[in-house]
């Protein structure tokens, strides 16, 4: 205790220095001054004293000046404001009172209460843990979702790219892993969504009991860009907090493709030059550094979801491809499933999980490996089954996987409402499946 106070007392200049503000242009605040580096949070003074306080950050230098974000709107900055700095990076209060809370991307209550006592202070930014400390992937999760857990069985750490377009049931199967799966803790973080959509997710999606073990951050598409940045920061924070006490934690992003925009708004705010789609290099520098955070490390894990919206249903844009790389695996959700009632839309021939294999028995993937092959020569014979040009005989595996085709659709169909385990799902498939 007395080395802290000493060291504490140590820190403290008799001397503030300050800068002042010289030009506001769009979300970019320039500063003459004070002596800050990349990352550092300042104050902005703006009115008469007692000073409303605008909080940014430090996001770069241009001919000698300070190049600040803000995390809140920018009204009532004038030339002349002092900029206060603070001499730290963002820092945000976790700890297991927050759990059932609403937070910002500040991991500030939504609702304005007090969470109360017993938070420690913790940084948003942290670097991934070291690659040669990470456990393997070895035991399986329960996502209480039977065709992921029956097809694409998901590790204790493994990291999975949920992609689809707008409206096929993104933060509907996430609320179903939310509730059912087997984590000890949820940290969901809605980046960039409409307001309107945060009460229903809450309300409808969520409901009671899927809260009580959920963290909810939020950063909605009306806040500045680089609060939405920090609103991925502080889940994927909390998150590692939870692990380092020894938990499995569920991380859930919708979306990180909302991240990636929110990053280009600022790289070209402060003169980076357009690449892929418009789309800046620091967007490409942030995204790995951001998705390789979460995994295992020597004391927990975590698990986590990233969703990424997909412009256009082209799932070969930029950010699709960059993510596709990173991550340990991906479910693509089909318009076309979902407009013909099959939810979760989950397209089973296009996804994969890239741990399954081991963390499975060679039979469950055999047994799975079959309903995919089934499946297949099903959509490859679509077309002549419709309009009624194949004869039945004519190829005895067609003949086959047409008789299997209901199984296997309601196999992969599931009501939000209904609960399955892993060891559900499993026998499921070896027991409607598994003979030849």
């Amino acid at each position: 205790m007395l080395n802290d106070l000493v060291k504490e007392v140590a820190s403290v200049q008799p001397l503030k220095h300050y800068g002042k503000v010289s030009q506001v242009v769009g979300l970019m605040i320039e500063s003459i001054g004070p002596q800050v580096s990349v990352g550092e949070i300042c104050n902005i003074l703006v009115g008469k004293p007692p000073y409303r306080k605008i909080m940014v950050e430090v996001v770069g230098f241009r001919n000698e000046k300070v190049l600040l974000m803000p995390f809140d709107r920018i009204q009532d900055i004038a030339p002349g404001n002092l900029v206060e700095p603070t001499k730290k990076p963002l820092q945000i209060k976790i700890g297991t009172p927050l759990i059932g809370s609403v937070l910002d991307g500040l991991g500030r209550p939504f609702d304005g209460k007090d969470i109360g006592n017993g938070l420690a202070s913790f940084p948003t930014d942290n670097p991934p843990p070291n690659p040669l400390s990470r456990p393997r992937i070895t035991e399986p999760l329960s996502l209480g979702v039977r065709a992921i857990d029956g097809l694409f069985t998901v590790g204790k750490g493994q990291r999975i790219g949920i992609f689809a377009g707008s409206g096929v049931g993104k933060s509907t199967l996430m609320a179903m892993i939310a509730k059912n799966s087997d984590a000890d803790i949820n940290v969901i973080a809605l980046i960039g969504e409409r307001g309107r959509e945060v009460r229903d997710f809450v309300e409808r999606d969520l409901g009671h009991e899927g809260m009580k073990k959920t963290i909810l951050v939020v950063a909605t598409s009306d806040q500045p860009a680089l609060m939405r940045i920090k609103g991925a920061m502080t889940a994927t924070a909390i998150s590692e907090y939870f692990r380092n006490k020894g938990l499995n934690v569920t991380l859930m992003m919708d979306s990180v493709t909302r991240v990636a925009m929110a990053q280009r708004e600022i790289g070209l705010a402060i003169g980076e030059p357009p690449t892929s789609k418009g789309y800046t290099p620091s967007v490409f520098a942030l995204l790995p550094r951001l998705l390789e955070r979460s995994g295992t490390n020597e004391k927990g894990t975590i698990t986590a979801f990233y969703t990424v919206l997909v412009d256009g249903d082209d799932f070969n844009e930029p950010i699709s491809d960059t993510v596709r790389g990173i991550l340990d695996g991906h479910l693509v959700l089909d318009r076309k499933l979902a407009n013909r009632g099959q939810f979760p839309a989950i397209n089973v021939l296009t996804s994969i999980s890239r741990v399954m294999s081991d963390i499975t028995d060679g039979n469950h993937q055999h047994i799975a490996d079959r309903l995919r092959h089934y499946l297949a020569i099903y959509q490859d014979s679509e077309d002549l089954l419709s309009i009624g040009a194949y004869k039945r005989g004519t190829n005895k595996e067609l003949d086959e996987a047409v008789r299997r085709h209901p199984d296997i659709i309601r196999y992969l169909k599931q009501e939000v409402n209904e609960n399955i385990t892993i060891h559900d799902a499993i026998n499921q498939l070896i027991r409607e499946f598994g003979e030849a």
